[in-house]
Parts: structure tokens; C-alpha cells; sequence
């Protein structure tokens, strides 16, 4: 199989044990139909363990399952009314969410840690965006701005 791509190696393994079923089917032994596919007979035997019990669909290629979710879909879907009441609500400074404190409180509230790639992806399923806060001085006066650059630039600009 060198040189193959992922999923013509897929591919070419799902052939391998549908090839596997149709040998059986015509009376071969699991020791015959290992030898001639190059498997191992533990491989074969399950192969057609799988077929019989659930037919020949079983051996098809399929998604490997993953991990059991920690949450439940109820709990994942209560999570955006949580965040939806500030960062401070949950004693941070600040009203912004950052992916760490989102796992900080998932853990706090549903005792489960997430990392901050899972929380990425979280908020992707929720539509939720990443934000950048405006970057502006907590003291700034927005009409002594404006008045500078209507009045003090121009003077300014012209001594140049």
C-alpha cells in the first residue's frame, strides 16, 4: 500500500474485505481467504463475523467513532445563555470572553475541561465570532478629541 493516499487506502481495505465475504460466500475456509489476501486469520474471522451478524454493508468503510462527548447536547446548548450574562457575572474583570475563561467556566459549572481548540469549535457550532475589543483609553474624552483635531492640528499643521 505505499504511495497510496488516505482515502484510496480506505478504499482499497474495504475491497479487500468485501473481497473477503464474496470468497466465503463461494465456500472458501478463513485460512484460504487469509493467505490469498494477505490478512491475518483473526482479521478474516472478524471480517465475516461482522457480515453475518449485519450483513455485507458492515464491511464498508466507516468514521472511526471517537470519544463519548463529556457533555450532553442539553448541556452544550445551555452553555450560550450562561456566557450570554458577561464574564463579570462570573467574577472576571472585564466583560470578555476569552476561549480560557469559557473552559473555566465549563468546568466550574459542568465539572468537564475543555481545551481551547474544543472551545474553538464550540463557539463555530454556536455562530458565535471572534470579537476584538475596541483598544481605547478608559479616560478618554471622545469631545476633547475631536475638539484637538478641529482646532490644535490645524494650527499645528500649518507652522510646518
Amino acid at each position: 500500500m505505499p504511495g497510496l493516499h488516505s482515502s484510496q487506502a480506505k478504499e482499497w481495505r474495504e475491497g479487500r474485505r468485501l473481497r473477503a465475504w464474496e470468497l466465503y460466500e463461494k465456500g472458501w475456509s478463513q485460512a484460504d481467504i487469509a493467505e490469498a489476501l494477505g490478512a491475518t486469520p483473526g482479521a478474516v474471522s472478524q471480517w465475516i463475523t461482522r457480515a453475518k451478524a449485519d450483513g455485507k454493508h458492515a464491511l464498508a468503510a466507516r468514521k472511526a467513532p471517537g470519544a463519548a462527548p463529556k457533555l450532553t447536547a442539553e448541556q452544550k446548548a445551555s452553555i450560550p445563555a450562561l456566557l450570554l450574562k458577561g464574564a463579570e457575572s462570573f467574577g472576571y474583570r472585564g466583560d470578555l470572553w476569552t476561549r480560557a475563561r469559557i473552559a473555566e467556566v465549563i468546568e466550574r459549572e459542568y465539572g468537564h475541561r475543555y481545551s481551547d481548540s474544543q472551545i474553538g469549535r464550540l463557539l463555530k457550532a454556536w455562530d458565535w465570532t471572534l470579537q476584538k475589543p475596541a483598544k481605547r483609553a478608559k479616560q478618554r474624552d471622545d469631545l476633547k478629541v475631536q475638539r484637538w483635531k478641529d482646532e490644535v492640528w490645524p494650527r499645528i499643521k500649518k507652522k510646518r
